[in-house]
């Protein structure tokens, strides 16, 4: 796999996506400023990807810090914290990412652990998250490989792929473990306008797994589905809300209520850590507005009138009654949302007491 971001002795190294598919250039941060631009600016994009990417991005912070006591430390890594905060807020990923660097840090502190110490043990933390990113997907797809069809076509929406993760996948890892099982499956990839996640990333990485792969604009799943040419369709998530609504890729929603109408089933695959159970319900995740520039440029061409508005939200939310299921590490979720989502959390908690 081509790593979507790795931690190096200079710094942590980003595969810029935003090159993709024609080149494949790299952006290394040095400081943890440098690694909130590269997530504001969506050189590294994706829910799972993000939340590592923030837990480096702490962790280098942390690190390459010339604070010589805890008191200095402490208040740096809050602006640490509230810096990378403020990139992009609908993926909740971010937030875990620096809140399980942040609680280390709190809980050394609290022992007057020495500064090195402390930088040792938060750098090894961000890197085994690192690790268990991609194991989490390779379960992911584990446990929803036996859900998509022995034979036909699945269409995703966006790029829920290895680019979206630390490696393998969310969405598409599902796919590739249908795939490694010896499903018989090809992919329609969404464009995903106005920033073509799906015509520039998925489809780059799922040629480059030798998976069959047809493009399609966004208004064009609909006739595919009414022809009986779609048999699933999978996506990732950004946020998941307490009672199952999904918050994913403008244009998720759409593509929700098409396979619902046409009686296609319709998969979210995500980490558990993308579940937010302290958000109810959809309607209070909070929606990232991004620059118009988005959509009144094409890579680098105007293509509206001067002056027009512009709406450019990145994400919509999918109520829970269009998911057919939830797939993550720890398992399948299935409706009602409220009552699987509770009982997945409380058997873990009793898991993680009973170690």
């Amino acid at each position: 796999m081509i790593p979507t971001l790795e931690w190096l002795p200079t710094g942590v190294n980003f595969l810029d996506q935003t090159k993709l598919p024609l080149e494949e250039t790299y952006v290394l941060a040095t400081d943890y400023k440098q690694v909130a631009t590269v997530i504001r600016d969506m050189i590294v994009r994706g829910a799972p990807a993000i939340g590592v990417s923030a837990a480096m991005g702490m962790a280098i912070g942390i690190d390459r810090s010339i604070a010589t006591t805890l008191p200095a430390l402490t208040e740096e890594v809050a602006l640490i914290a509230k810096t990378l905060a403020e990139t992009r807020p609908t993926a909740v990923n971010l937030f875990w990412g620096i809140d399980e660097i942040r609680n280390l840090y709190i809980q050394l502190a609290a022992k007057d652990t020495a500064i090195s110490e402390i930088k040792s043990a938060v750098v090894a933390k961000a890197r085994r998250m690192y690790d268990e990113d991609i194991a989490a997907c390779k379960q992911m797809g584990a446990h929803g490989a036996s859900l998509l069809p022995k034979e036909g076509t699945v269409l995703t929406h966006c790029n829920a792929g290895a680019l979206a993760t630390c490696g393998y996948g969310s969405a598409l890892g599902v796919i590739r473990a249908a795939i490694e099982r010896g499903h018989k499956i090809d992919v329609f990839a969404d464009e995903t306008r106005p920033f073509l996640q799906g015509a520039r990333l998925t489809a780059w990485e799922l040629m480059k797994d030798n998976i069959p792969t047809t493009v399609l604009c966004d208004n064009m799943a609909a006739s595919l589905m009414r022809q009986g040419r779609i048999q699933a369709v999978i996506v990732g998530a950004d946020r998941i809300a307490a009672n199952g609504d999904v918050a994913n890729k403008i244009g998720t929603y759409g593509v929700a209520i098409l396979a619902k109408e046409h009686n296609i089933p319709f998969y979210v695959a995500a980490p558990w850590s993308t579940l937010d159970l302290a958000t109810a319900h959809g309607d209070s995740i909070p929606i990232e507005q991004r620059d118009a520039r988005e959509v009144t440029h094409s890579n680098g061409k105007q293509m509206t009138p001067n002056g027009v508005a512009i709406e450019n939200p990145a994400f919509d939310v999918t109520p829970a009654k269009y998911v057919t299921a939830i797939i993550t590490e720890r398992g399948v979720l299935t409706a009602p949302y409220n009552n699987s989502i509770r009982a997945m959390s409380k058997q873990t908690e009793s898991e993680l007491t009973a170690v």
